[in-house]
């Protein structure tokens, strides 16, 4: 379900990619709105710099289909060529370099690929079945080093043999078991035994010498036991290390819920396995340990002396709940929420999917991130090799929950020095920080930076940052050692960047309210951008959208302002003195709809576009739980989900009133996902307030959902019973006066269709009128069907054209 504070009423205008809505423009229908998104045109993807820096590559969605096209531009002309099969065959993949900047090594097709800069020849190091990934040269750059899933190998480039880092193996060493008391006994009476144990102890004897004398033999594995079980594993750039993340083997993740397919290929019903519940078990806890390859050692790295993992920052809820469990005569339940001695930790899992362990250059130097299971806790640590030891460097904790975003980190080119972001001052800024000295911001005020990418020559980072306003995102550059933040592009809507392998230019992804992303180059210096890429289509371009216009909400709850896009009429004057209005609300929570982008929701934003043209005006806010807006914006719905949240599209209603003539008895609302479940509260906890509501895919209970998103915001529901039952709208379905319209995807394997089923039979009970539910067999929680789309918004439409349009609507 993966952006404040301003005194006064402000009225801001996005610049529209068409003029707004006007007699002479063609009328909008749903059977053009919810067609097949092809028709709008197609988002640039995934762009990428070639190793010589003389090419872009990017990715186009085909018409149509799922399949990605790859597609190479010539920055300095703006010529793009689609590759086919025969081109693909010498393109390239993203790259990385070795030190001295005389190779290059990528990923294509799954393939490991080496490249000599000074000639352009191409080496293939692999052709397996089994996709590589995780490309880089050895601190000395003699070899490459990559990863087939956890198992790591080293191609040296001078021979061209490949060979692996190290075997792992999860089980007890057979050369180390010991016999039993029997055992030894048939050792002690029998000659011949003893003859052949001692025969096999030589042999494996022989096979170590020869194997620590030797380069060219495999390595030894190691015999990590049986106990545990592999998450992830990341080898030193000097080939001397290697760090191994395990878990508890069979783990139990809890029951897990099935979602059931009822339109099958077969024609029978097919189960799939879902994700359990939150609560039903607490995630994995993790440990590392350190192997010592030269000497075939293996090391566990304790995390009890990371400052403050012995605390409980859930002690007074603890024992609020142990002591009502106590009461209610419930002791084993009780006895079990006792609050650990050590609270368990599991490493942050980077962007690539890897756990959160990167390595300096030199090898010499590692950093670790650890999340607290508790979610109230973050610790990068560094590794004492000497003493085979975690040292902590900074620790971020919040009472609430610490962000699953803006936890990106790394070293500086001197290999002694942590970079990484941190929301300590209340928005995720930019710090550093010498293994043995202070940290130093080097972004700092009342914005958010995110992506800090460094520069090849480690001089100075680039970063996306709103320091203009909340919702305005451009590149910006920063020295490494502290200074000004100097603005780079001009934007508004930068989404994306990319630094070309000299540091000269920038790549660089913008969009606007109905232009989806596209490619642009520019100076890494600033000035003006080439644009590169034109994906849009003239149908699409040919309707005079209209440009919302971003605007700040007054709270009547202390919380400042709301920043909102609003929707309306080109002529407002002309506009009848009651009108009708609809207020969009976002999914996903944690998620910034407000800005100059390109929204997430297209779909919605179109039907908003039909709306006004039905006469609503329609008012899509960031209320609080949003990003883009600091670390207190983001929590503030912490034990209360939908309280919050429901007091802002309250204060938005009351200004569409005061300001835009609505009838505060003629305002609807809808939304899916989070933005669904945020429908259903606004009905159940503010009845009578909206004359009719629309929730997509909405969680009805969120005891229900998983864990990696809930447990941050309500803690586990076994210790923090309240704040599930506050947040949850099937606890206030009594309330329920108001029509309600529930559309959900039968195989939606995120928000569960039981939520909103569960949901239903309690209206059912409850004896409600005016409720409804629509489920579609084939949606998952995106849908993906132009019928389905179509079907969900026609029922929407007419909800709100019979009980929000008409005047007399109650």
């Amino acid at each position: 379900m993966r952006r404040l504070l301003l005194a006064g009423l402000i009225a801001l205008t996005v610049l529209p990619v068409a003029a707004q809505t006007d007699s002479g423009a063609p009328k909008l229908d749903l059977e053009t709105i919810m067609a097949n998104p092809d028709w709008m045109g197609q988002a640039v993807e995934n762009p990428y710099w070639s190793a010589d820096g003389s090419s872009l590559y990017y990715q186009l969605k085909r018409d149509g289909s799922p399949v990605r096209d790859l597609y190479r531009v010539d920055p300095a002309s703006g010529k793009s060529t689609k590759l086919d099969p025969t081109a693909m065959t010498h393109a390239e993949g993203p790259a990385v370099f070795d030190r001295a900047h005389r190779h290059a090594a990528y990923i294509f097709h799954g393939d490991v690929f080496l490249q000599d800069l000074s000639n352009g020849r191409r080496t293939q190091v692999t052709r397996s079945a089994q996709p590589e990934s995780s490309p880089r040269f050895s601190a000395d750059g003699r070899s490459l080093q990559f990863r087939e899933t956890n198992n790591w190998f080293v191609y040296d480039i001078d021979s061209g043999v490949t060979s692996p880092a190290a075997i792992l193996k999860f089980s007890d060493d057979p050369q180390a078991k010991k016999p039993d008391t029997l055992g030894q006994q048939q050792l002690d009476l029998f000659k011949a035994l003893r003859e052949n144990k001692e025969d096999k102890d030589a042999v494996h004897a022989n096979d170590q010498a020869l194997a620590a004398a030797d380069p060219s033999r495999a390595p030894q594995p190691f015999y990590l036991g049986d106990k545990t079980q592999l998450v992830d594993t990341e080898l030193s750039p000097d080939g001397r290390w290697m760090l191994v993340v395990t878990q508890e083997a069979h783990h139990d993740d809890g029951k897990a819920p099935n979602v059931i397919h009822f339109v099958t290929d077969s024609g029978y019903t097919e189960d799939e396995p879902a994700r359990t519940y939150v609560g039903r078990n607490s995630a994995a806890p993790q440990s590392v340990k350190l192997l010592d390859l030269d000497a075939h050692k293996s090391y566990s790295l304790a995390t009890d002396n990371l400052p403050g993992i012995k605390d409980d920052p859930l002690k007074s809820i603890r024992a609020k709940t142990i002591a009502a469990l106590q009461k209610a005569g419930n002791d084993d339940e009780a006895k079990a929420l006792k609050a650990p001695d050590v609270r368990p930790v599991t490493l942050y899992t980077m962007d690539s999917g890897t756990a959160g362990v990167v390595w300096s250059e030199d090898g010499r130097n590692a950093a670790l991130e650890f999340l607290s299971v508790d979610n109230k806790d973050r610790w990068i640590a560094t590794v004492d090799f000497a003493h085979h030891a975690l040292v902590a460097q900074n620790r971020l904790h919040n009472d609430a929950w610490v962000n699953w975003a803006y936890n990106d980190f790394g070293w500086l080119k001197d290999n002694r020095t942590l970079f990484y972001l941190s929301e300590e001052s209340g928005y995720s800024h930019l710090y550093v920080k010498p293994l043995d000295g202070s940290q130093k911001a080097l972004t700092s005020g009342k914005f958010e930076v995110s992506n800090p990418q460094l520069s090849n020559d480690g001089k100075s980072f680039y970063v996306r940052a709103n320091q203009v306003a909340p919702y305005s995102y451009d590149v910006y550059r920063v020295s490494a050692t502290g200074g000004e933040l100097a603005r780079i592009t001009q934007y508004g809507g930068m989404d994306q960047f990319v630094l070309s392998p000299d540091d000269k230019q920038l790549a660089v992804l913008h969009s606007s309210a109905y232009v989806l992303p596209q490619l642009a180059v520019q100076n890494a210096g600033g000035g003006t951008p080439r644009e590169l890429t034109h994906t849009m289509k003239p149908a699409f371009t040919a309707y005079k959208w209209i440009a919302p216009k971003i605007v700040q909400v007054p709270s009547s709850h202390g919380a400042g302002v709301i920043y909102a896009k609003y929707y309306g009429p080109a002529n407002e004057t002309d506009a009848p003195a009651s009108r009708p209005a609809v207020l969009f609300v976002h999914g996903a929570g944690y998620l910034q709809d407000v800005s100059e982008s390109a929204t997430y929701y297209q779909h919605e934003q179109l039907f908003n576009n039909l709306l006004v043209q039905q006469g609503y005006v329609v008012l899509d806010m960031d209320y609080r739980a949003s990003q883009g807006y600091g670390a207190a914006w983001r929590t503030a719905i912490y034990r209360q989900m939908g309280h919050p949240e429901l007091e802002d599209l309250l204060d938005g209603k009351a200004w569409l009133v005061k300001n835009h003539g609505v009838d505060a008895k003629r305002v609807g609302i809808y939304g899916g996902s989070y933005g669904g479940f945020m429908t259903e509260m606004a009905l159940l906890r503010a009845p009578g307030e909206f004359a009719a509501g629309s929730a997509q895919r909405p969680p009805a209970d969120w005891v229900t959902y998983n864990d990696s998103y809930t447990a941050g915001i309500l803690n586990d529901p076994q210790i923090d019973p309240e704040a599930y039952k506050i947040s949850s709208p099937i606890t206030y379905a009594e309330n329920l006066r108001d029509p309600l319209q529930i559309n959900h995807g039968l195989i939606d394997d995120n928000v569960l269709a039981s939520d909103s089923i569960r949901l239903y039979q309690r209206f059912i009970e409850l004896h409600k009128k005016n409720f409804w539910i629509s489920l579609y067999p084939l949606e998952r929680h995106e849908f993906e069907h132009a019928d389905s789309w179509y079907d969900e918004y026609r029922r929407i439409d007419e909800l709100f054209e019979t009980w929000v349009k008409p005047s007399n609507s109650q």
